[in-house]
């Protein structure tokens, strides 16, 4: 055979293998309102960077006919491109090729990808669209599935992994994302969860669909399992590009560095006041957040899940920072389970990958109940503690208002290594509001007032007018400083350049053991 033959024949096994399951399968993945996997790898990275891997494998079974069955590339696409022009690795699951089932060789590529991404320190993109274990190869298919939660587990911490689900993911297929650092899911055509509608008619006699089950927007919301939420496969792939440009390489790197025109010594006279006179009514922390950060930009993580606290991702001088703050707006910005586990897990993300942490802090404690302590508010409360604690990356915190009891110690304070702790004249530091408080310290005389709702209003005046203000943990060194609102930003930009090369070490460990 001659040469220009030889490279016919590969041109032509090329074109087979990027038809996947036929056309007959691409068309029907389309009418479903869904990419192949091919299509999703070209959306998602910068064009023509593409390299594929693995392309001629194919599954190895003979099983149950399955050797006429094969497939060029088995059921799943993998290799490495760029995004910005940083190298991703990237795998996508083609469902058009046997349901996108995971055999042994489909987990082969995933785990050589996955490899590469560790060996190079550099980020892995799993999309997700699965059938689940291919049935055909029995135990091998379940080991193919072990050996990438193993993976998963080996390289977190190391390289960031994303995980968008682009349809179906059941069963033991769910705990790769689980593992991941960020799920993404699209809304309407993917769905998670570990025993399907079926099942859960024969086993419970429900009556549930895919999405009230596992949709995206139950995942979202309820669960917590899914960070972000695409209308549609597009949008959920930019949401991919965006959250990268916050993240780095891998955790020896920085995050990368985004020039800004806007001015870090601007100042906004209406933070000052934002705040209102009455500490009973609300206000909306992300106008703090926007108004402080770069160019008003907030890409905020976890919207829906736990709204009581808000995490996600900023810039301030340029530098990528990570945010946590309390919500008035959602019960009064109250620590409860939902809200704790989910900053908890925010503020060890961006520990493991080197970036700063800015807290906004208007706390007034914990969500008290019977339901709270018996689901377990004291071990999901120490898990945000553990994760302050633990945090070595540059921690900066703003008081804004309220900030009572252990909540002010859990919420990035002085205490747990923070770096650098700034109050608003408008902050309350104490152990308790001082409605709590004077009707403890000061019970015999209000059981004795003649009126004695008018009788705890003066007392608390007076305790709030005492006690409640951040002078006295001033004094103490708790709080660093107390600032104008509305040099916020400028003050902040500059504690990030001061603390960039700060040197914090946890004692030397296995691991340590968090509250789980």
């Amino acid at each position: 055979m001659t040469t220009d033959a030889k490279i016919e024949m590969l041109l032509e096994k090329r074109t087979q293998g990027q038809l996947g399951g036929g056309e007959e399968r691409i068309q029907r993945q389309h009418e479903a309102g869904r990419n192949t996997a091919r299509e999703r790898i070209n959306l998602l990275l910068d064009p023509g960077t593409f390299r594929e891997v693995d392309a001629f494998i194919e599954h190895r079974s003979i099983n149950f006919g399955m050797d006429k069955k094969k497939f060029m590339g088995d059921s799943v696409v993998t290799g490495w491109g760029t995004i910005d022009g940083r190298l991703v690795y990237v795998y996508s699951q083609d469902f058009t090729v046997l349901g996108g089932s995971v055999g042994h060789v489909h987990a082969e590529k995933i785990l050589k990808i996955m490899e590469m991404a560790m060996k190079t320190g550099a980020p892995i993109i799993g999309l997700n669209d699965s059938g689940g274990a291919r049935i055909q190869e029995g135990v091998d298919a379940l080991a193919g599935y072990a050996d990438i939660f193993l993976q998963n587990t080996m390289a977190s911490g190391v390289i960031p992994q994303i995980s968008v689900i682009m349809g179906p993911c059941a069963g033991g297929a769910v705990y790769s994302p689980a593992l991941t650092d960020y799920t993404i899911m699209v809304r309407n055509t993917s769905y998670m969860f570990i025993t399907g509608p079926n099942v859960v008619k024969q086993v419970l006699n429900e009556d549930v669909t895919f999405d009230e089950l596992g949709g995206a927007d139950v995942h979202a919301s309820k669960s917590g399992a899914c960070h972000l939420v695409g209308e549609d496969e597009t949008e959920a792939l930019l949401l991919v590009r965006e959250l990268l440009s916050y993240l780095p390489q891998n955790n020896m790197e920085d995050p990368p560095y985004h020039a800004t025109t806007d001015d870090p010594l601007r100042g906004d006279d209406s933070l000052n006041t934002i705040v209102p006179d009455d500490p009973t009514k609300p206000y909306d922390i992300k106008t703090i957040i926007e108004k402080v950060v770069d160019d008003g930009h907030f890409f905020e993580v976890h919207e829906n899940y736990a709204g009581n606290i808000v995490v996600g991702y900023a810039r301030l001088g340029g530098q990528a920072i990570g945010i946590v703050a309390n919500q008035p707006m959602v019960l009064a910005g109250v620590l409860d389970i939902e809200a704790s586990q989910k900053a908890a897990r925010f503020v060890r993300t961006c520990d493991a990958f080197n970036i700063p942490i800015v807290t906004f802090v208007d706390v007034p404690g914990y969500m008290p109940g019977k339901e709270q302590e018996h689901a377990g508010i004291i071990r999901s409360g120490a898990k945000l503690l553990f994760a302050y604690c633990e945090a070595t990356v540059p921690k900066l915190t703003v008081t804004t208002r309220k900030s009572y009891g252990g909540a002010y110690c859990v919420m990035s304070s002085k205490h747990l290594r923070g770096d650098l702790n700034l109050a608003w004249p408008t902050a309350e530091i104490a152990v308790m509001g001082p409605e709590g408080a004077v009707e403890i310290i000061n019970r015999r005389e209000l059981s004795e007032a003649e009126d004695p709702v008018s009788k705890k209003k003066e007392l608390a005046d007076e305790y709030r007018a005492t006690f409640a203000h951040p002078y006295i943990a001033a004094s103490r060194g708790y709080v660093d400083d107390v600032i104008i609102p509305s040099e916020t930003r400028a003050r902040l930009i500059n504690a990030l350049q001061v603390f960039a090369n700060k040197r914090d070490d946890n004692p030397p460990k296995k691991h340590g053991n968090i509250p789980l």
